[in-house]
């Protein structure tokens, strides 16, 4: 492997092509600075390991990669930055920050300040998070119209304007960058699942649409249309959003990693009353099985969450409960094959893009270049330039 002097990154011409509509996620979970707490790469990985994963995305082929936060290890904003001083043309994407968390000067300042390092290639992802980690935590949760006024604020920041605003974001009379970065905006994008408001919202103020992971493609075919009618409403093309579809991928997995990054991972979902009705109620699973789950012996009497209290791989015993069809339904589980061909029923669906969700994009280099050599691939190749980033 020859890698550059200056920066230490691979140079362009031992890059693959960027597969267009294939990117990952990176730390999908648990995180911890010490890397021998974590047996398998998918239980877990410390931030280094997700720099080093971003890294190995770019040499893989994969378009962009995406992490959400957690307030703890988990900052995306130095994640990013440190996958953007190692890679050349990868997409740095935040998937999510929440506008509630940081004042509104600071997500339009990590943009600015991520283009004028890296070069155009940063996505600012933005969502209203999990009600139940904020409670406590004197964080407020981000309404719809907050979503569209974190958006709109940044982007007046980034063309050099003044703004004055009082609102659930905070109040000030004079907000305004001193420098501004003289090259085009980072795309904005929302997450969520796109219902009425959410839609409304996407068509108005973003991008792009984030939808959560472990939705099945009739549900992702659902939000597709609810955002399509959305921004017919307004008379807005609906081509100009790029929507993304997060989906675990097991390729060729044993069978425990494999149940345990699909079943497992819908368990601390669907775990959670208020977002698992949700998300079982969009995918039109039935509720009575999502209680038994719930109910199991293994969650009796616990005082936090069971998301909380135990690893995926420790959930199978409740996992079991939940039909095996809804994991292959919401999932890309089984050989490489057969991982290409779940896969691509969501872009049938109407997403843009897939994302990898759960493993890592070492375990996903089998599947990404099966994926780029399926019939339908001729036209979502872009061979060795970045695609347009929204």
């Amino acid at each position: 492997m020859t890698v550059t002097a200056d920066k230490g990154h691979l140079a362009s011409a031992e890059l693959p092509p960027v597969t267009d509509d294939f990117s990952a996620f990176i730390i999908a979970g648990a995180v911890s600075s010490d890397a021998s707490k974590f047996e398998r790469e998918t239980e877990g990985r410390t931030p280094a390991q997700g720099i080093q994963d971003g890294v190995e995305a770019e040499r893989i082929g994969f378009r962009r990669v995406f992490i959400s936060e957690r307030w703890d290890l988990k900052e995306a904003d130095v994640i990013l930055a440190g996958i953007g001083a190692l890679t050349t043309r990868l997409e740095l994407v935040t998937g999510i920050i929440v506008p509630t968390t940081r004042h509104p000067w600071m997500p339009a300042a990590l943009g600015a300040t991520m283009h004028s390092c890296f070069g155009p290639r940063f996505v600012l992802g933005l969502g209203r998070g999990d009600a139940g980690a904020f409670r406590g935590m004197g964080i407020p949760m981000t309404t719809t119209k907050a979503m569209v006024e974190s958006a709109k604020i940044t982007r007046r920041l980034w063309a050099g304007e003044s703004v004055s605003y009082t609102g659930q974001l905070g109040s000030f009379t004079a907000l305004a960058f001193a420098e501004t970065y003289h090259g085009p905006q980072p795309p904005i994008w929302i997450a969520g699942f796109c219902h009425e408001r959410g839609a409304a919202a996407a068509a108005e103020a973003f991008d792009g649409v984030i939808l959560p992971p472990m939705l099945t493609p009739d549900a992702v075919a659902d939000a597709v249309q609810r955002i399509r009618t959305a921004c017919e409403r307004i008379g807005r093309d609906p081509a100009e959003i790029r929507i993304v579809a997060p989906v675990v991928t097991a390729p060729d997995m044993d069978e425990i990693e494999t149940k345990s990054i699909s079943a497992g991972r819908l368990v601390t979902y669907l775990q959670y009353p208020l977002y698992g009705d949700v998300l079982a109620t969009a995918n039109h699973w039935d509720l009575e099985t999502v209680n038994r789950m719930r109910n199991h012996e293994q969650f009796q009497n616990l005082n936090r969450a069971a998301d909380l209290t135990f690893h995926r791989h420790e959930m199978l015993g409740p996992a079991s409960v939940l039909p095996w069809s809804w994991i292959t339904d919401c999932s890309a589980v089984g050989t490489v094959s057969e991982c290409v061909t779940s896969l691509q029923r969501f872009i049938d669906a109407g997403a843009d893009e897939v994302t990898t969700y759960g493993s890592t994009p070492r375990q996903n280099a089998a599947l990404l270049a099966a994926w780029r050599e399926r019939p339908q691939a001729t036209t979502s190749v872009a061979a060795g330039s970045r695609a347009d980033a929204s």
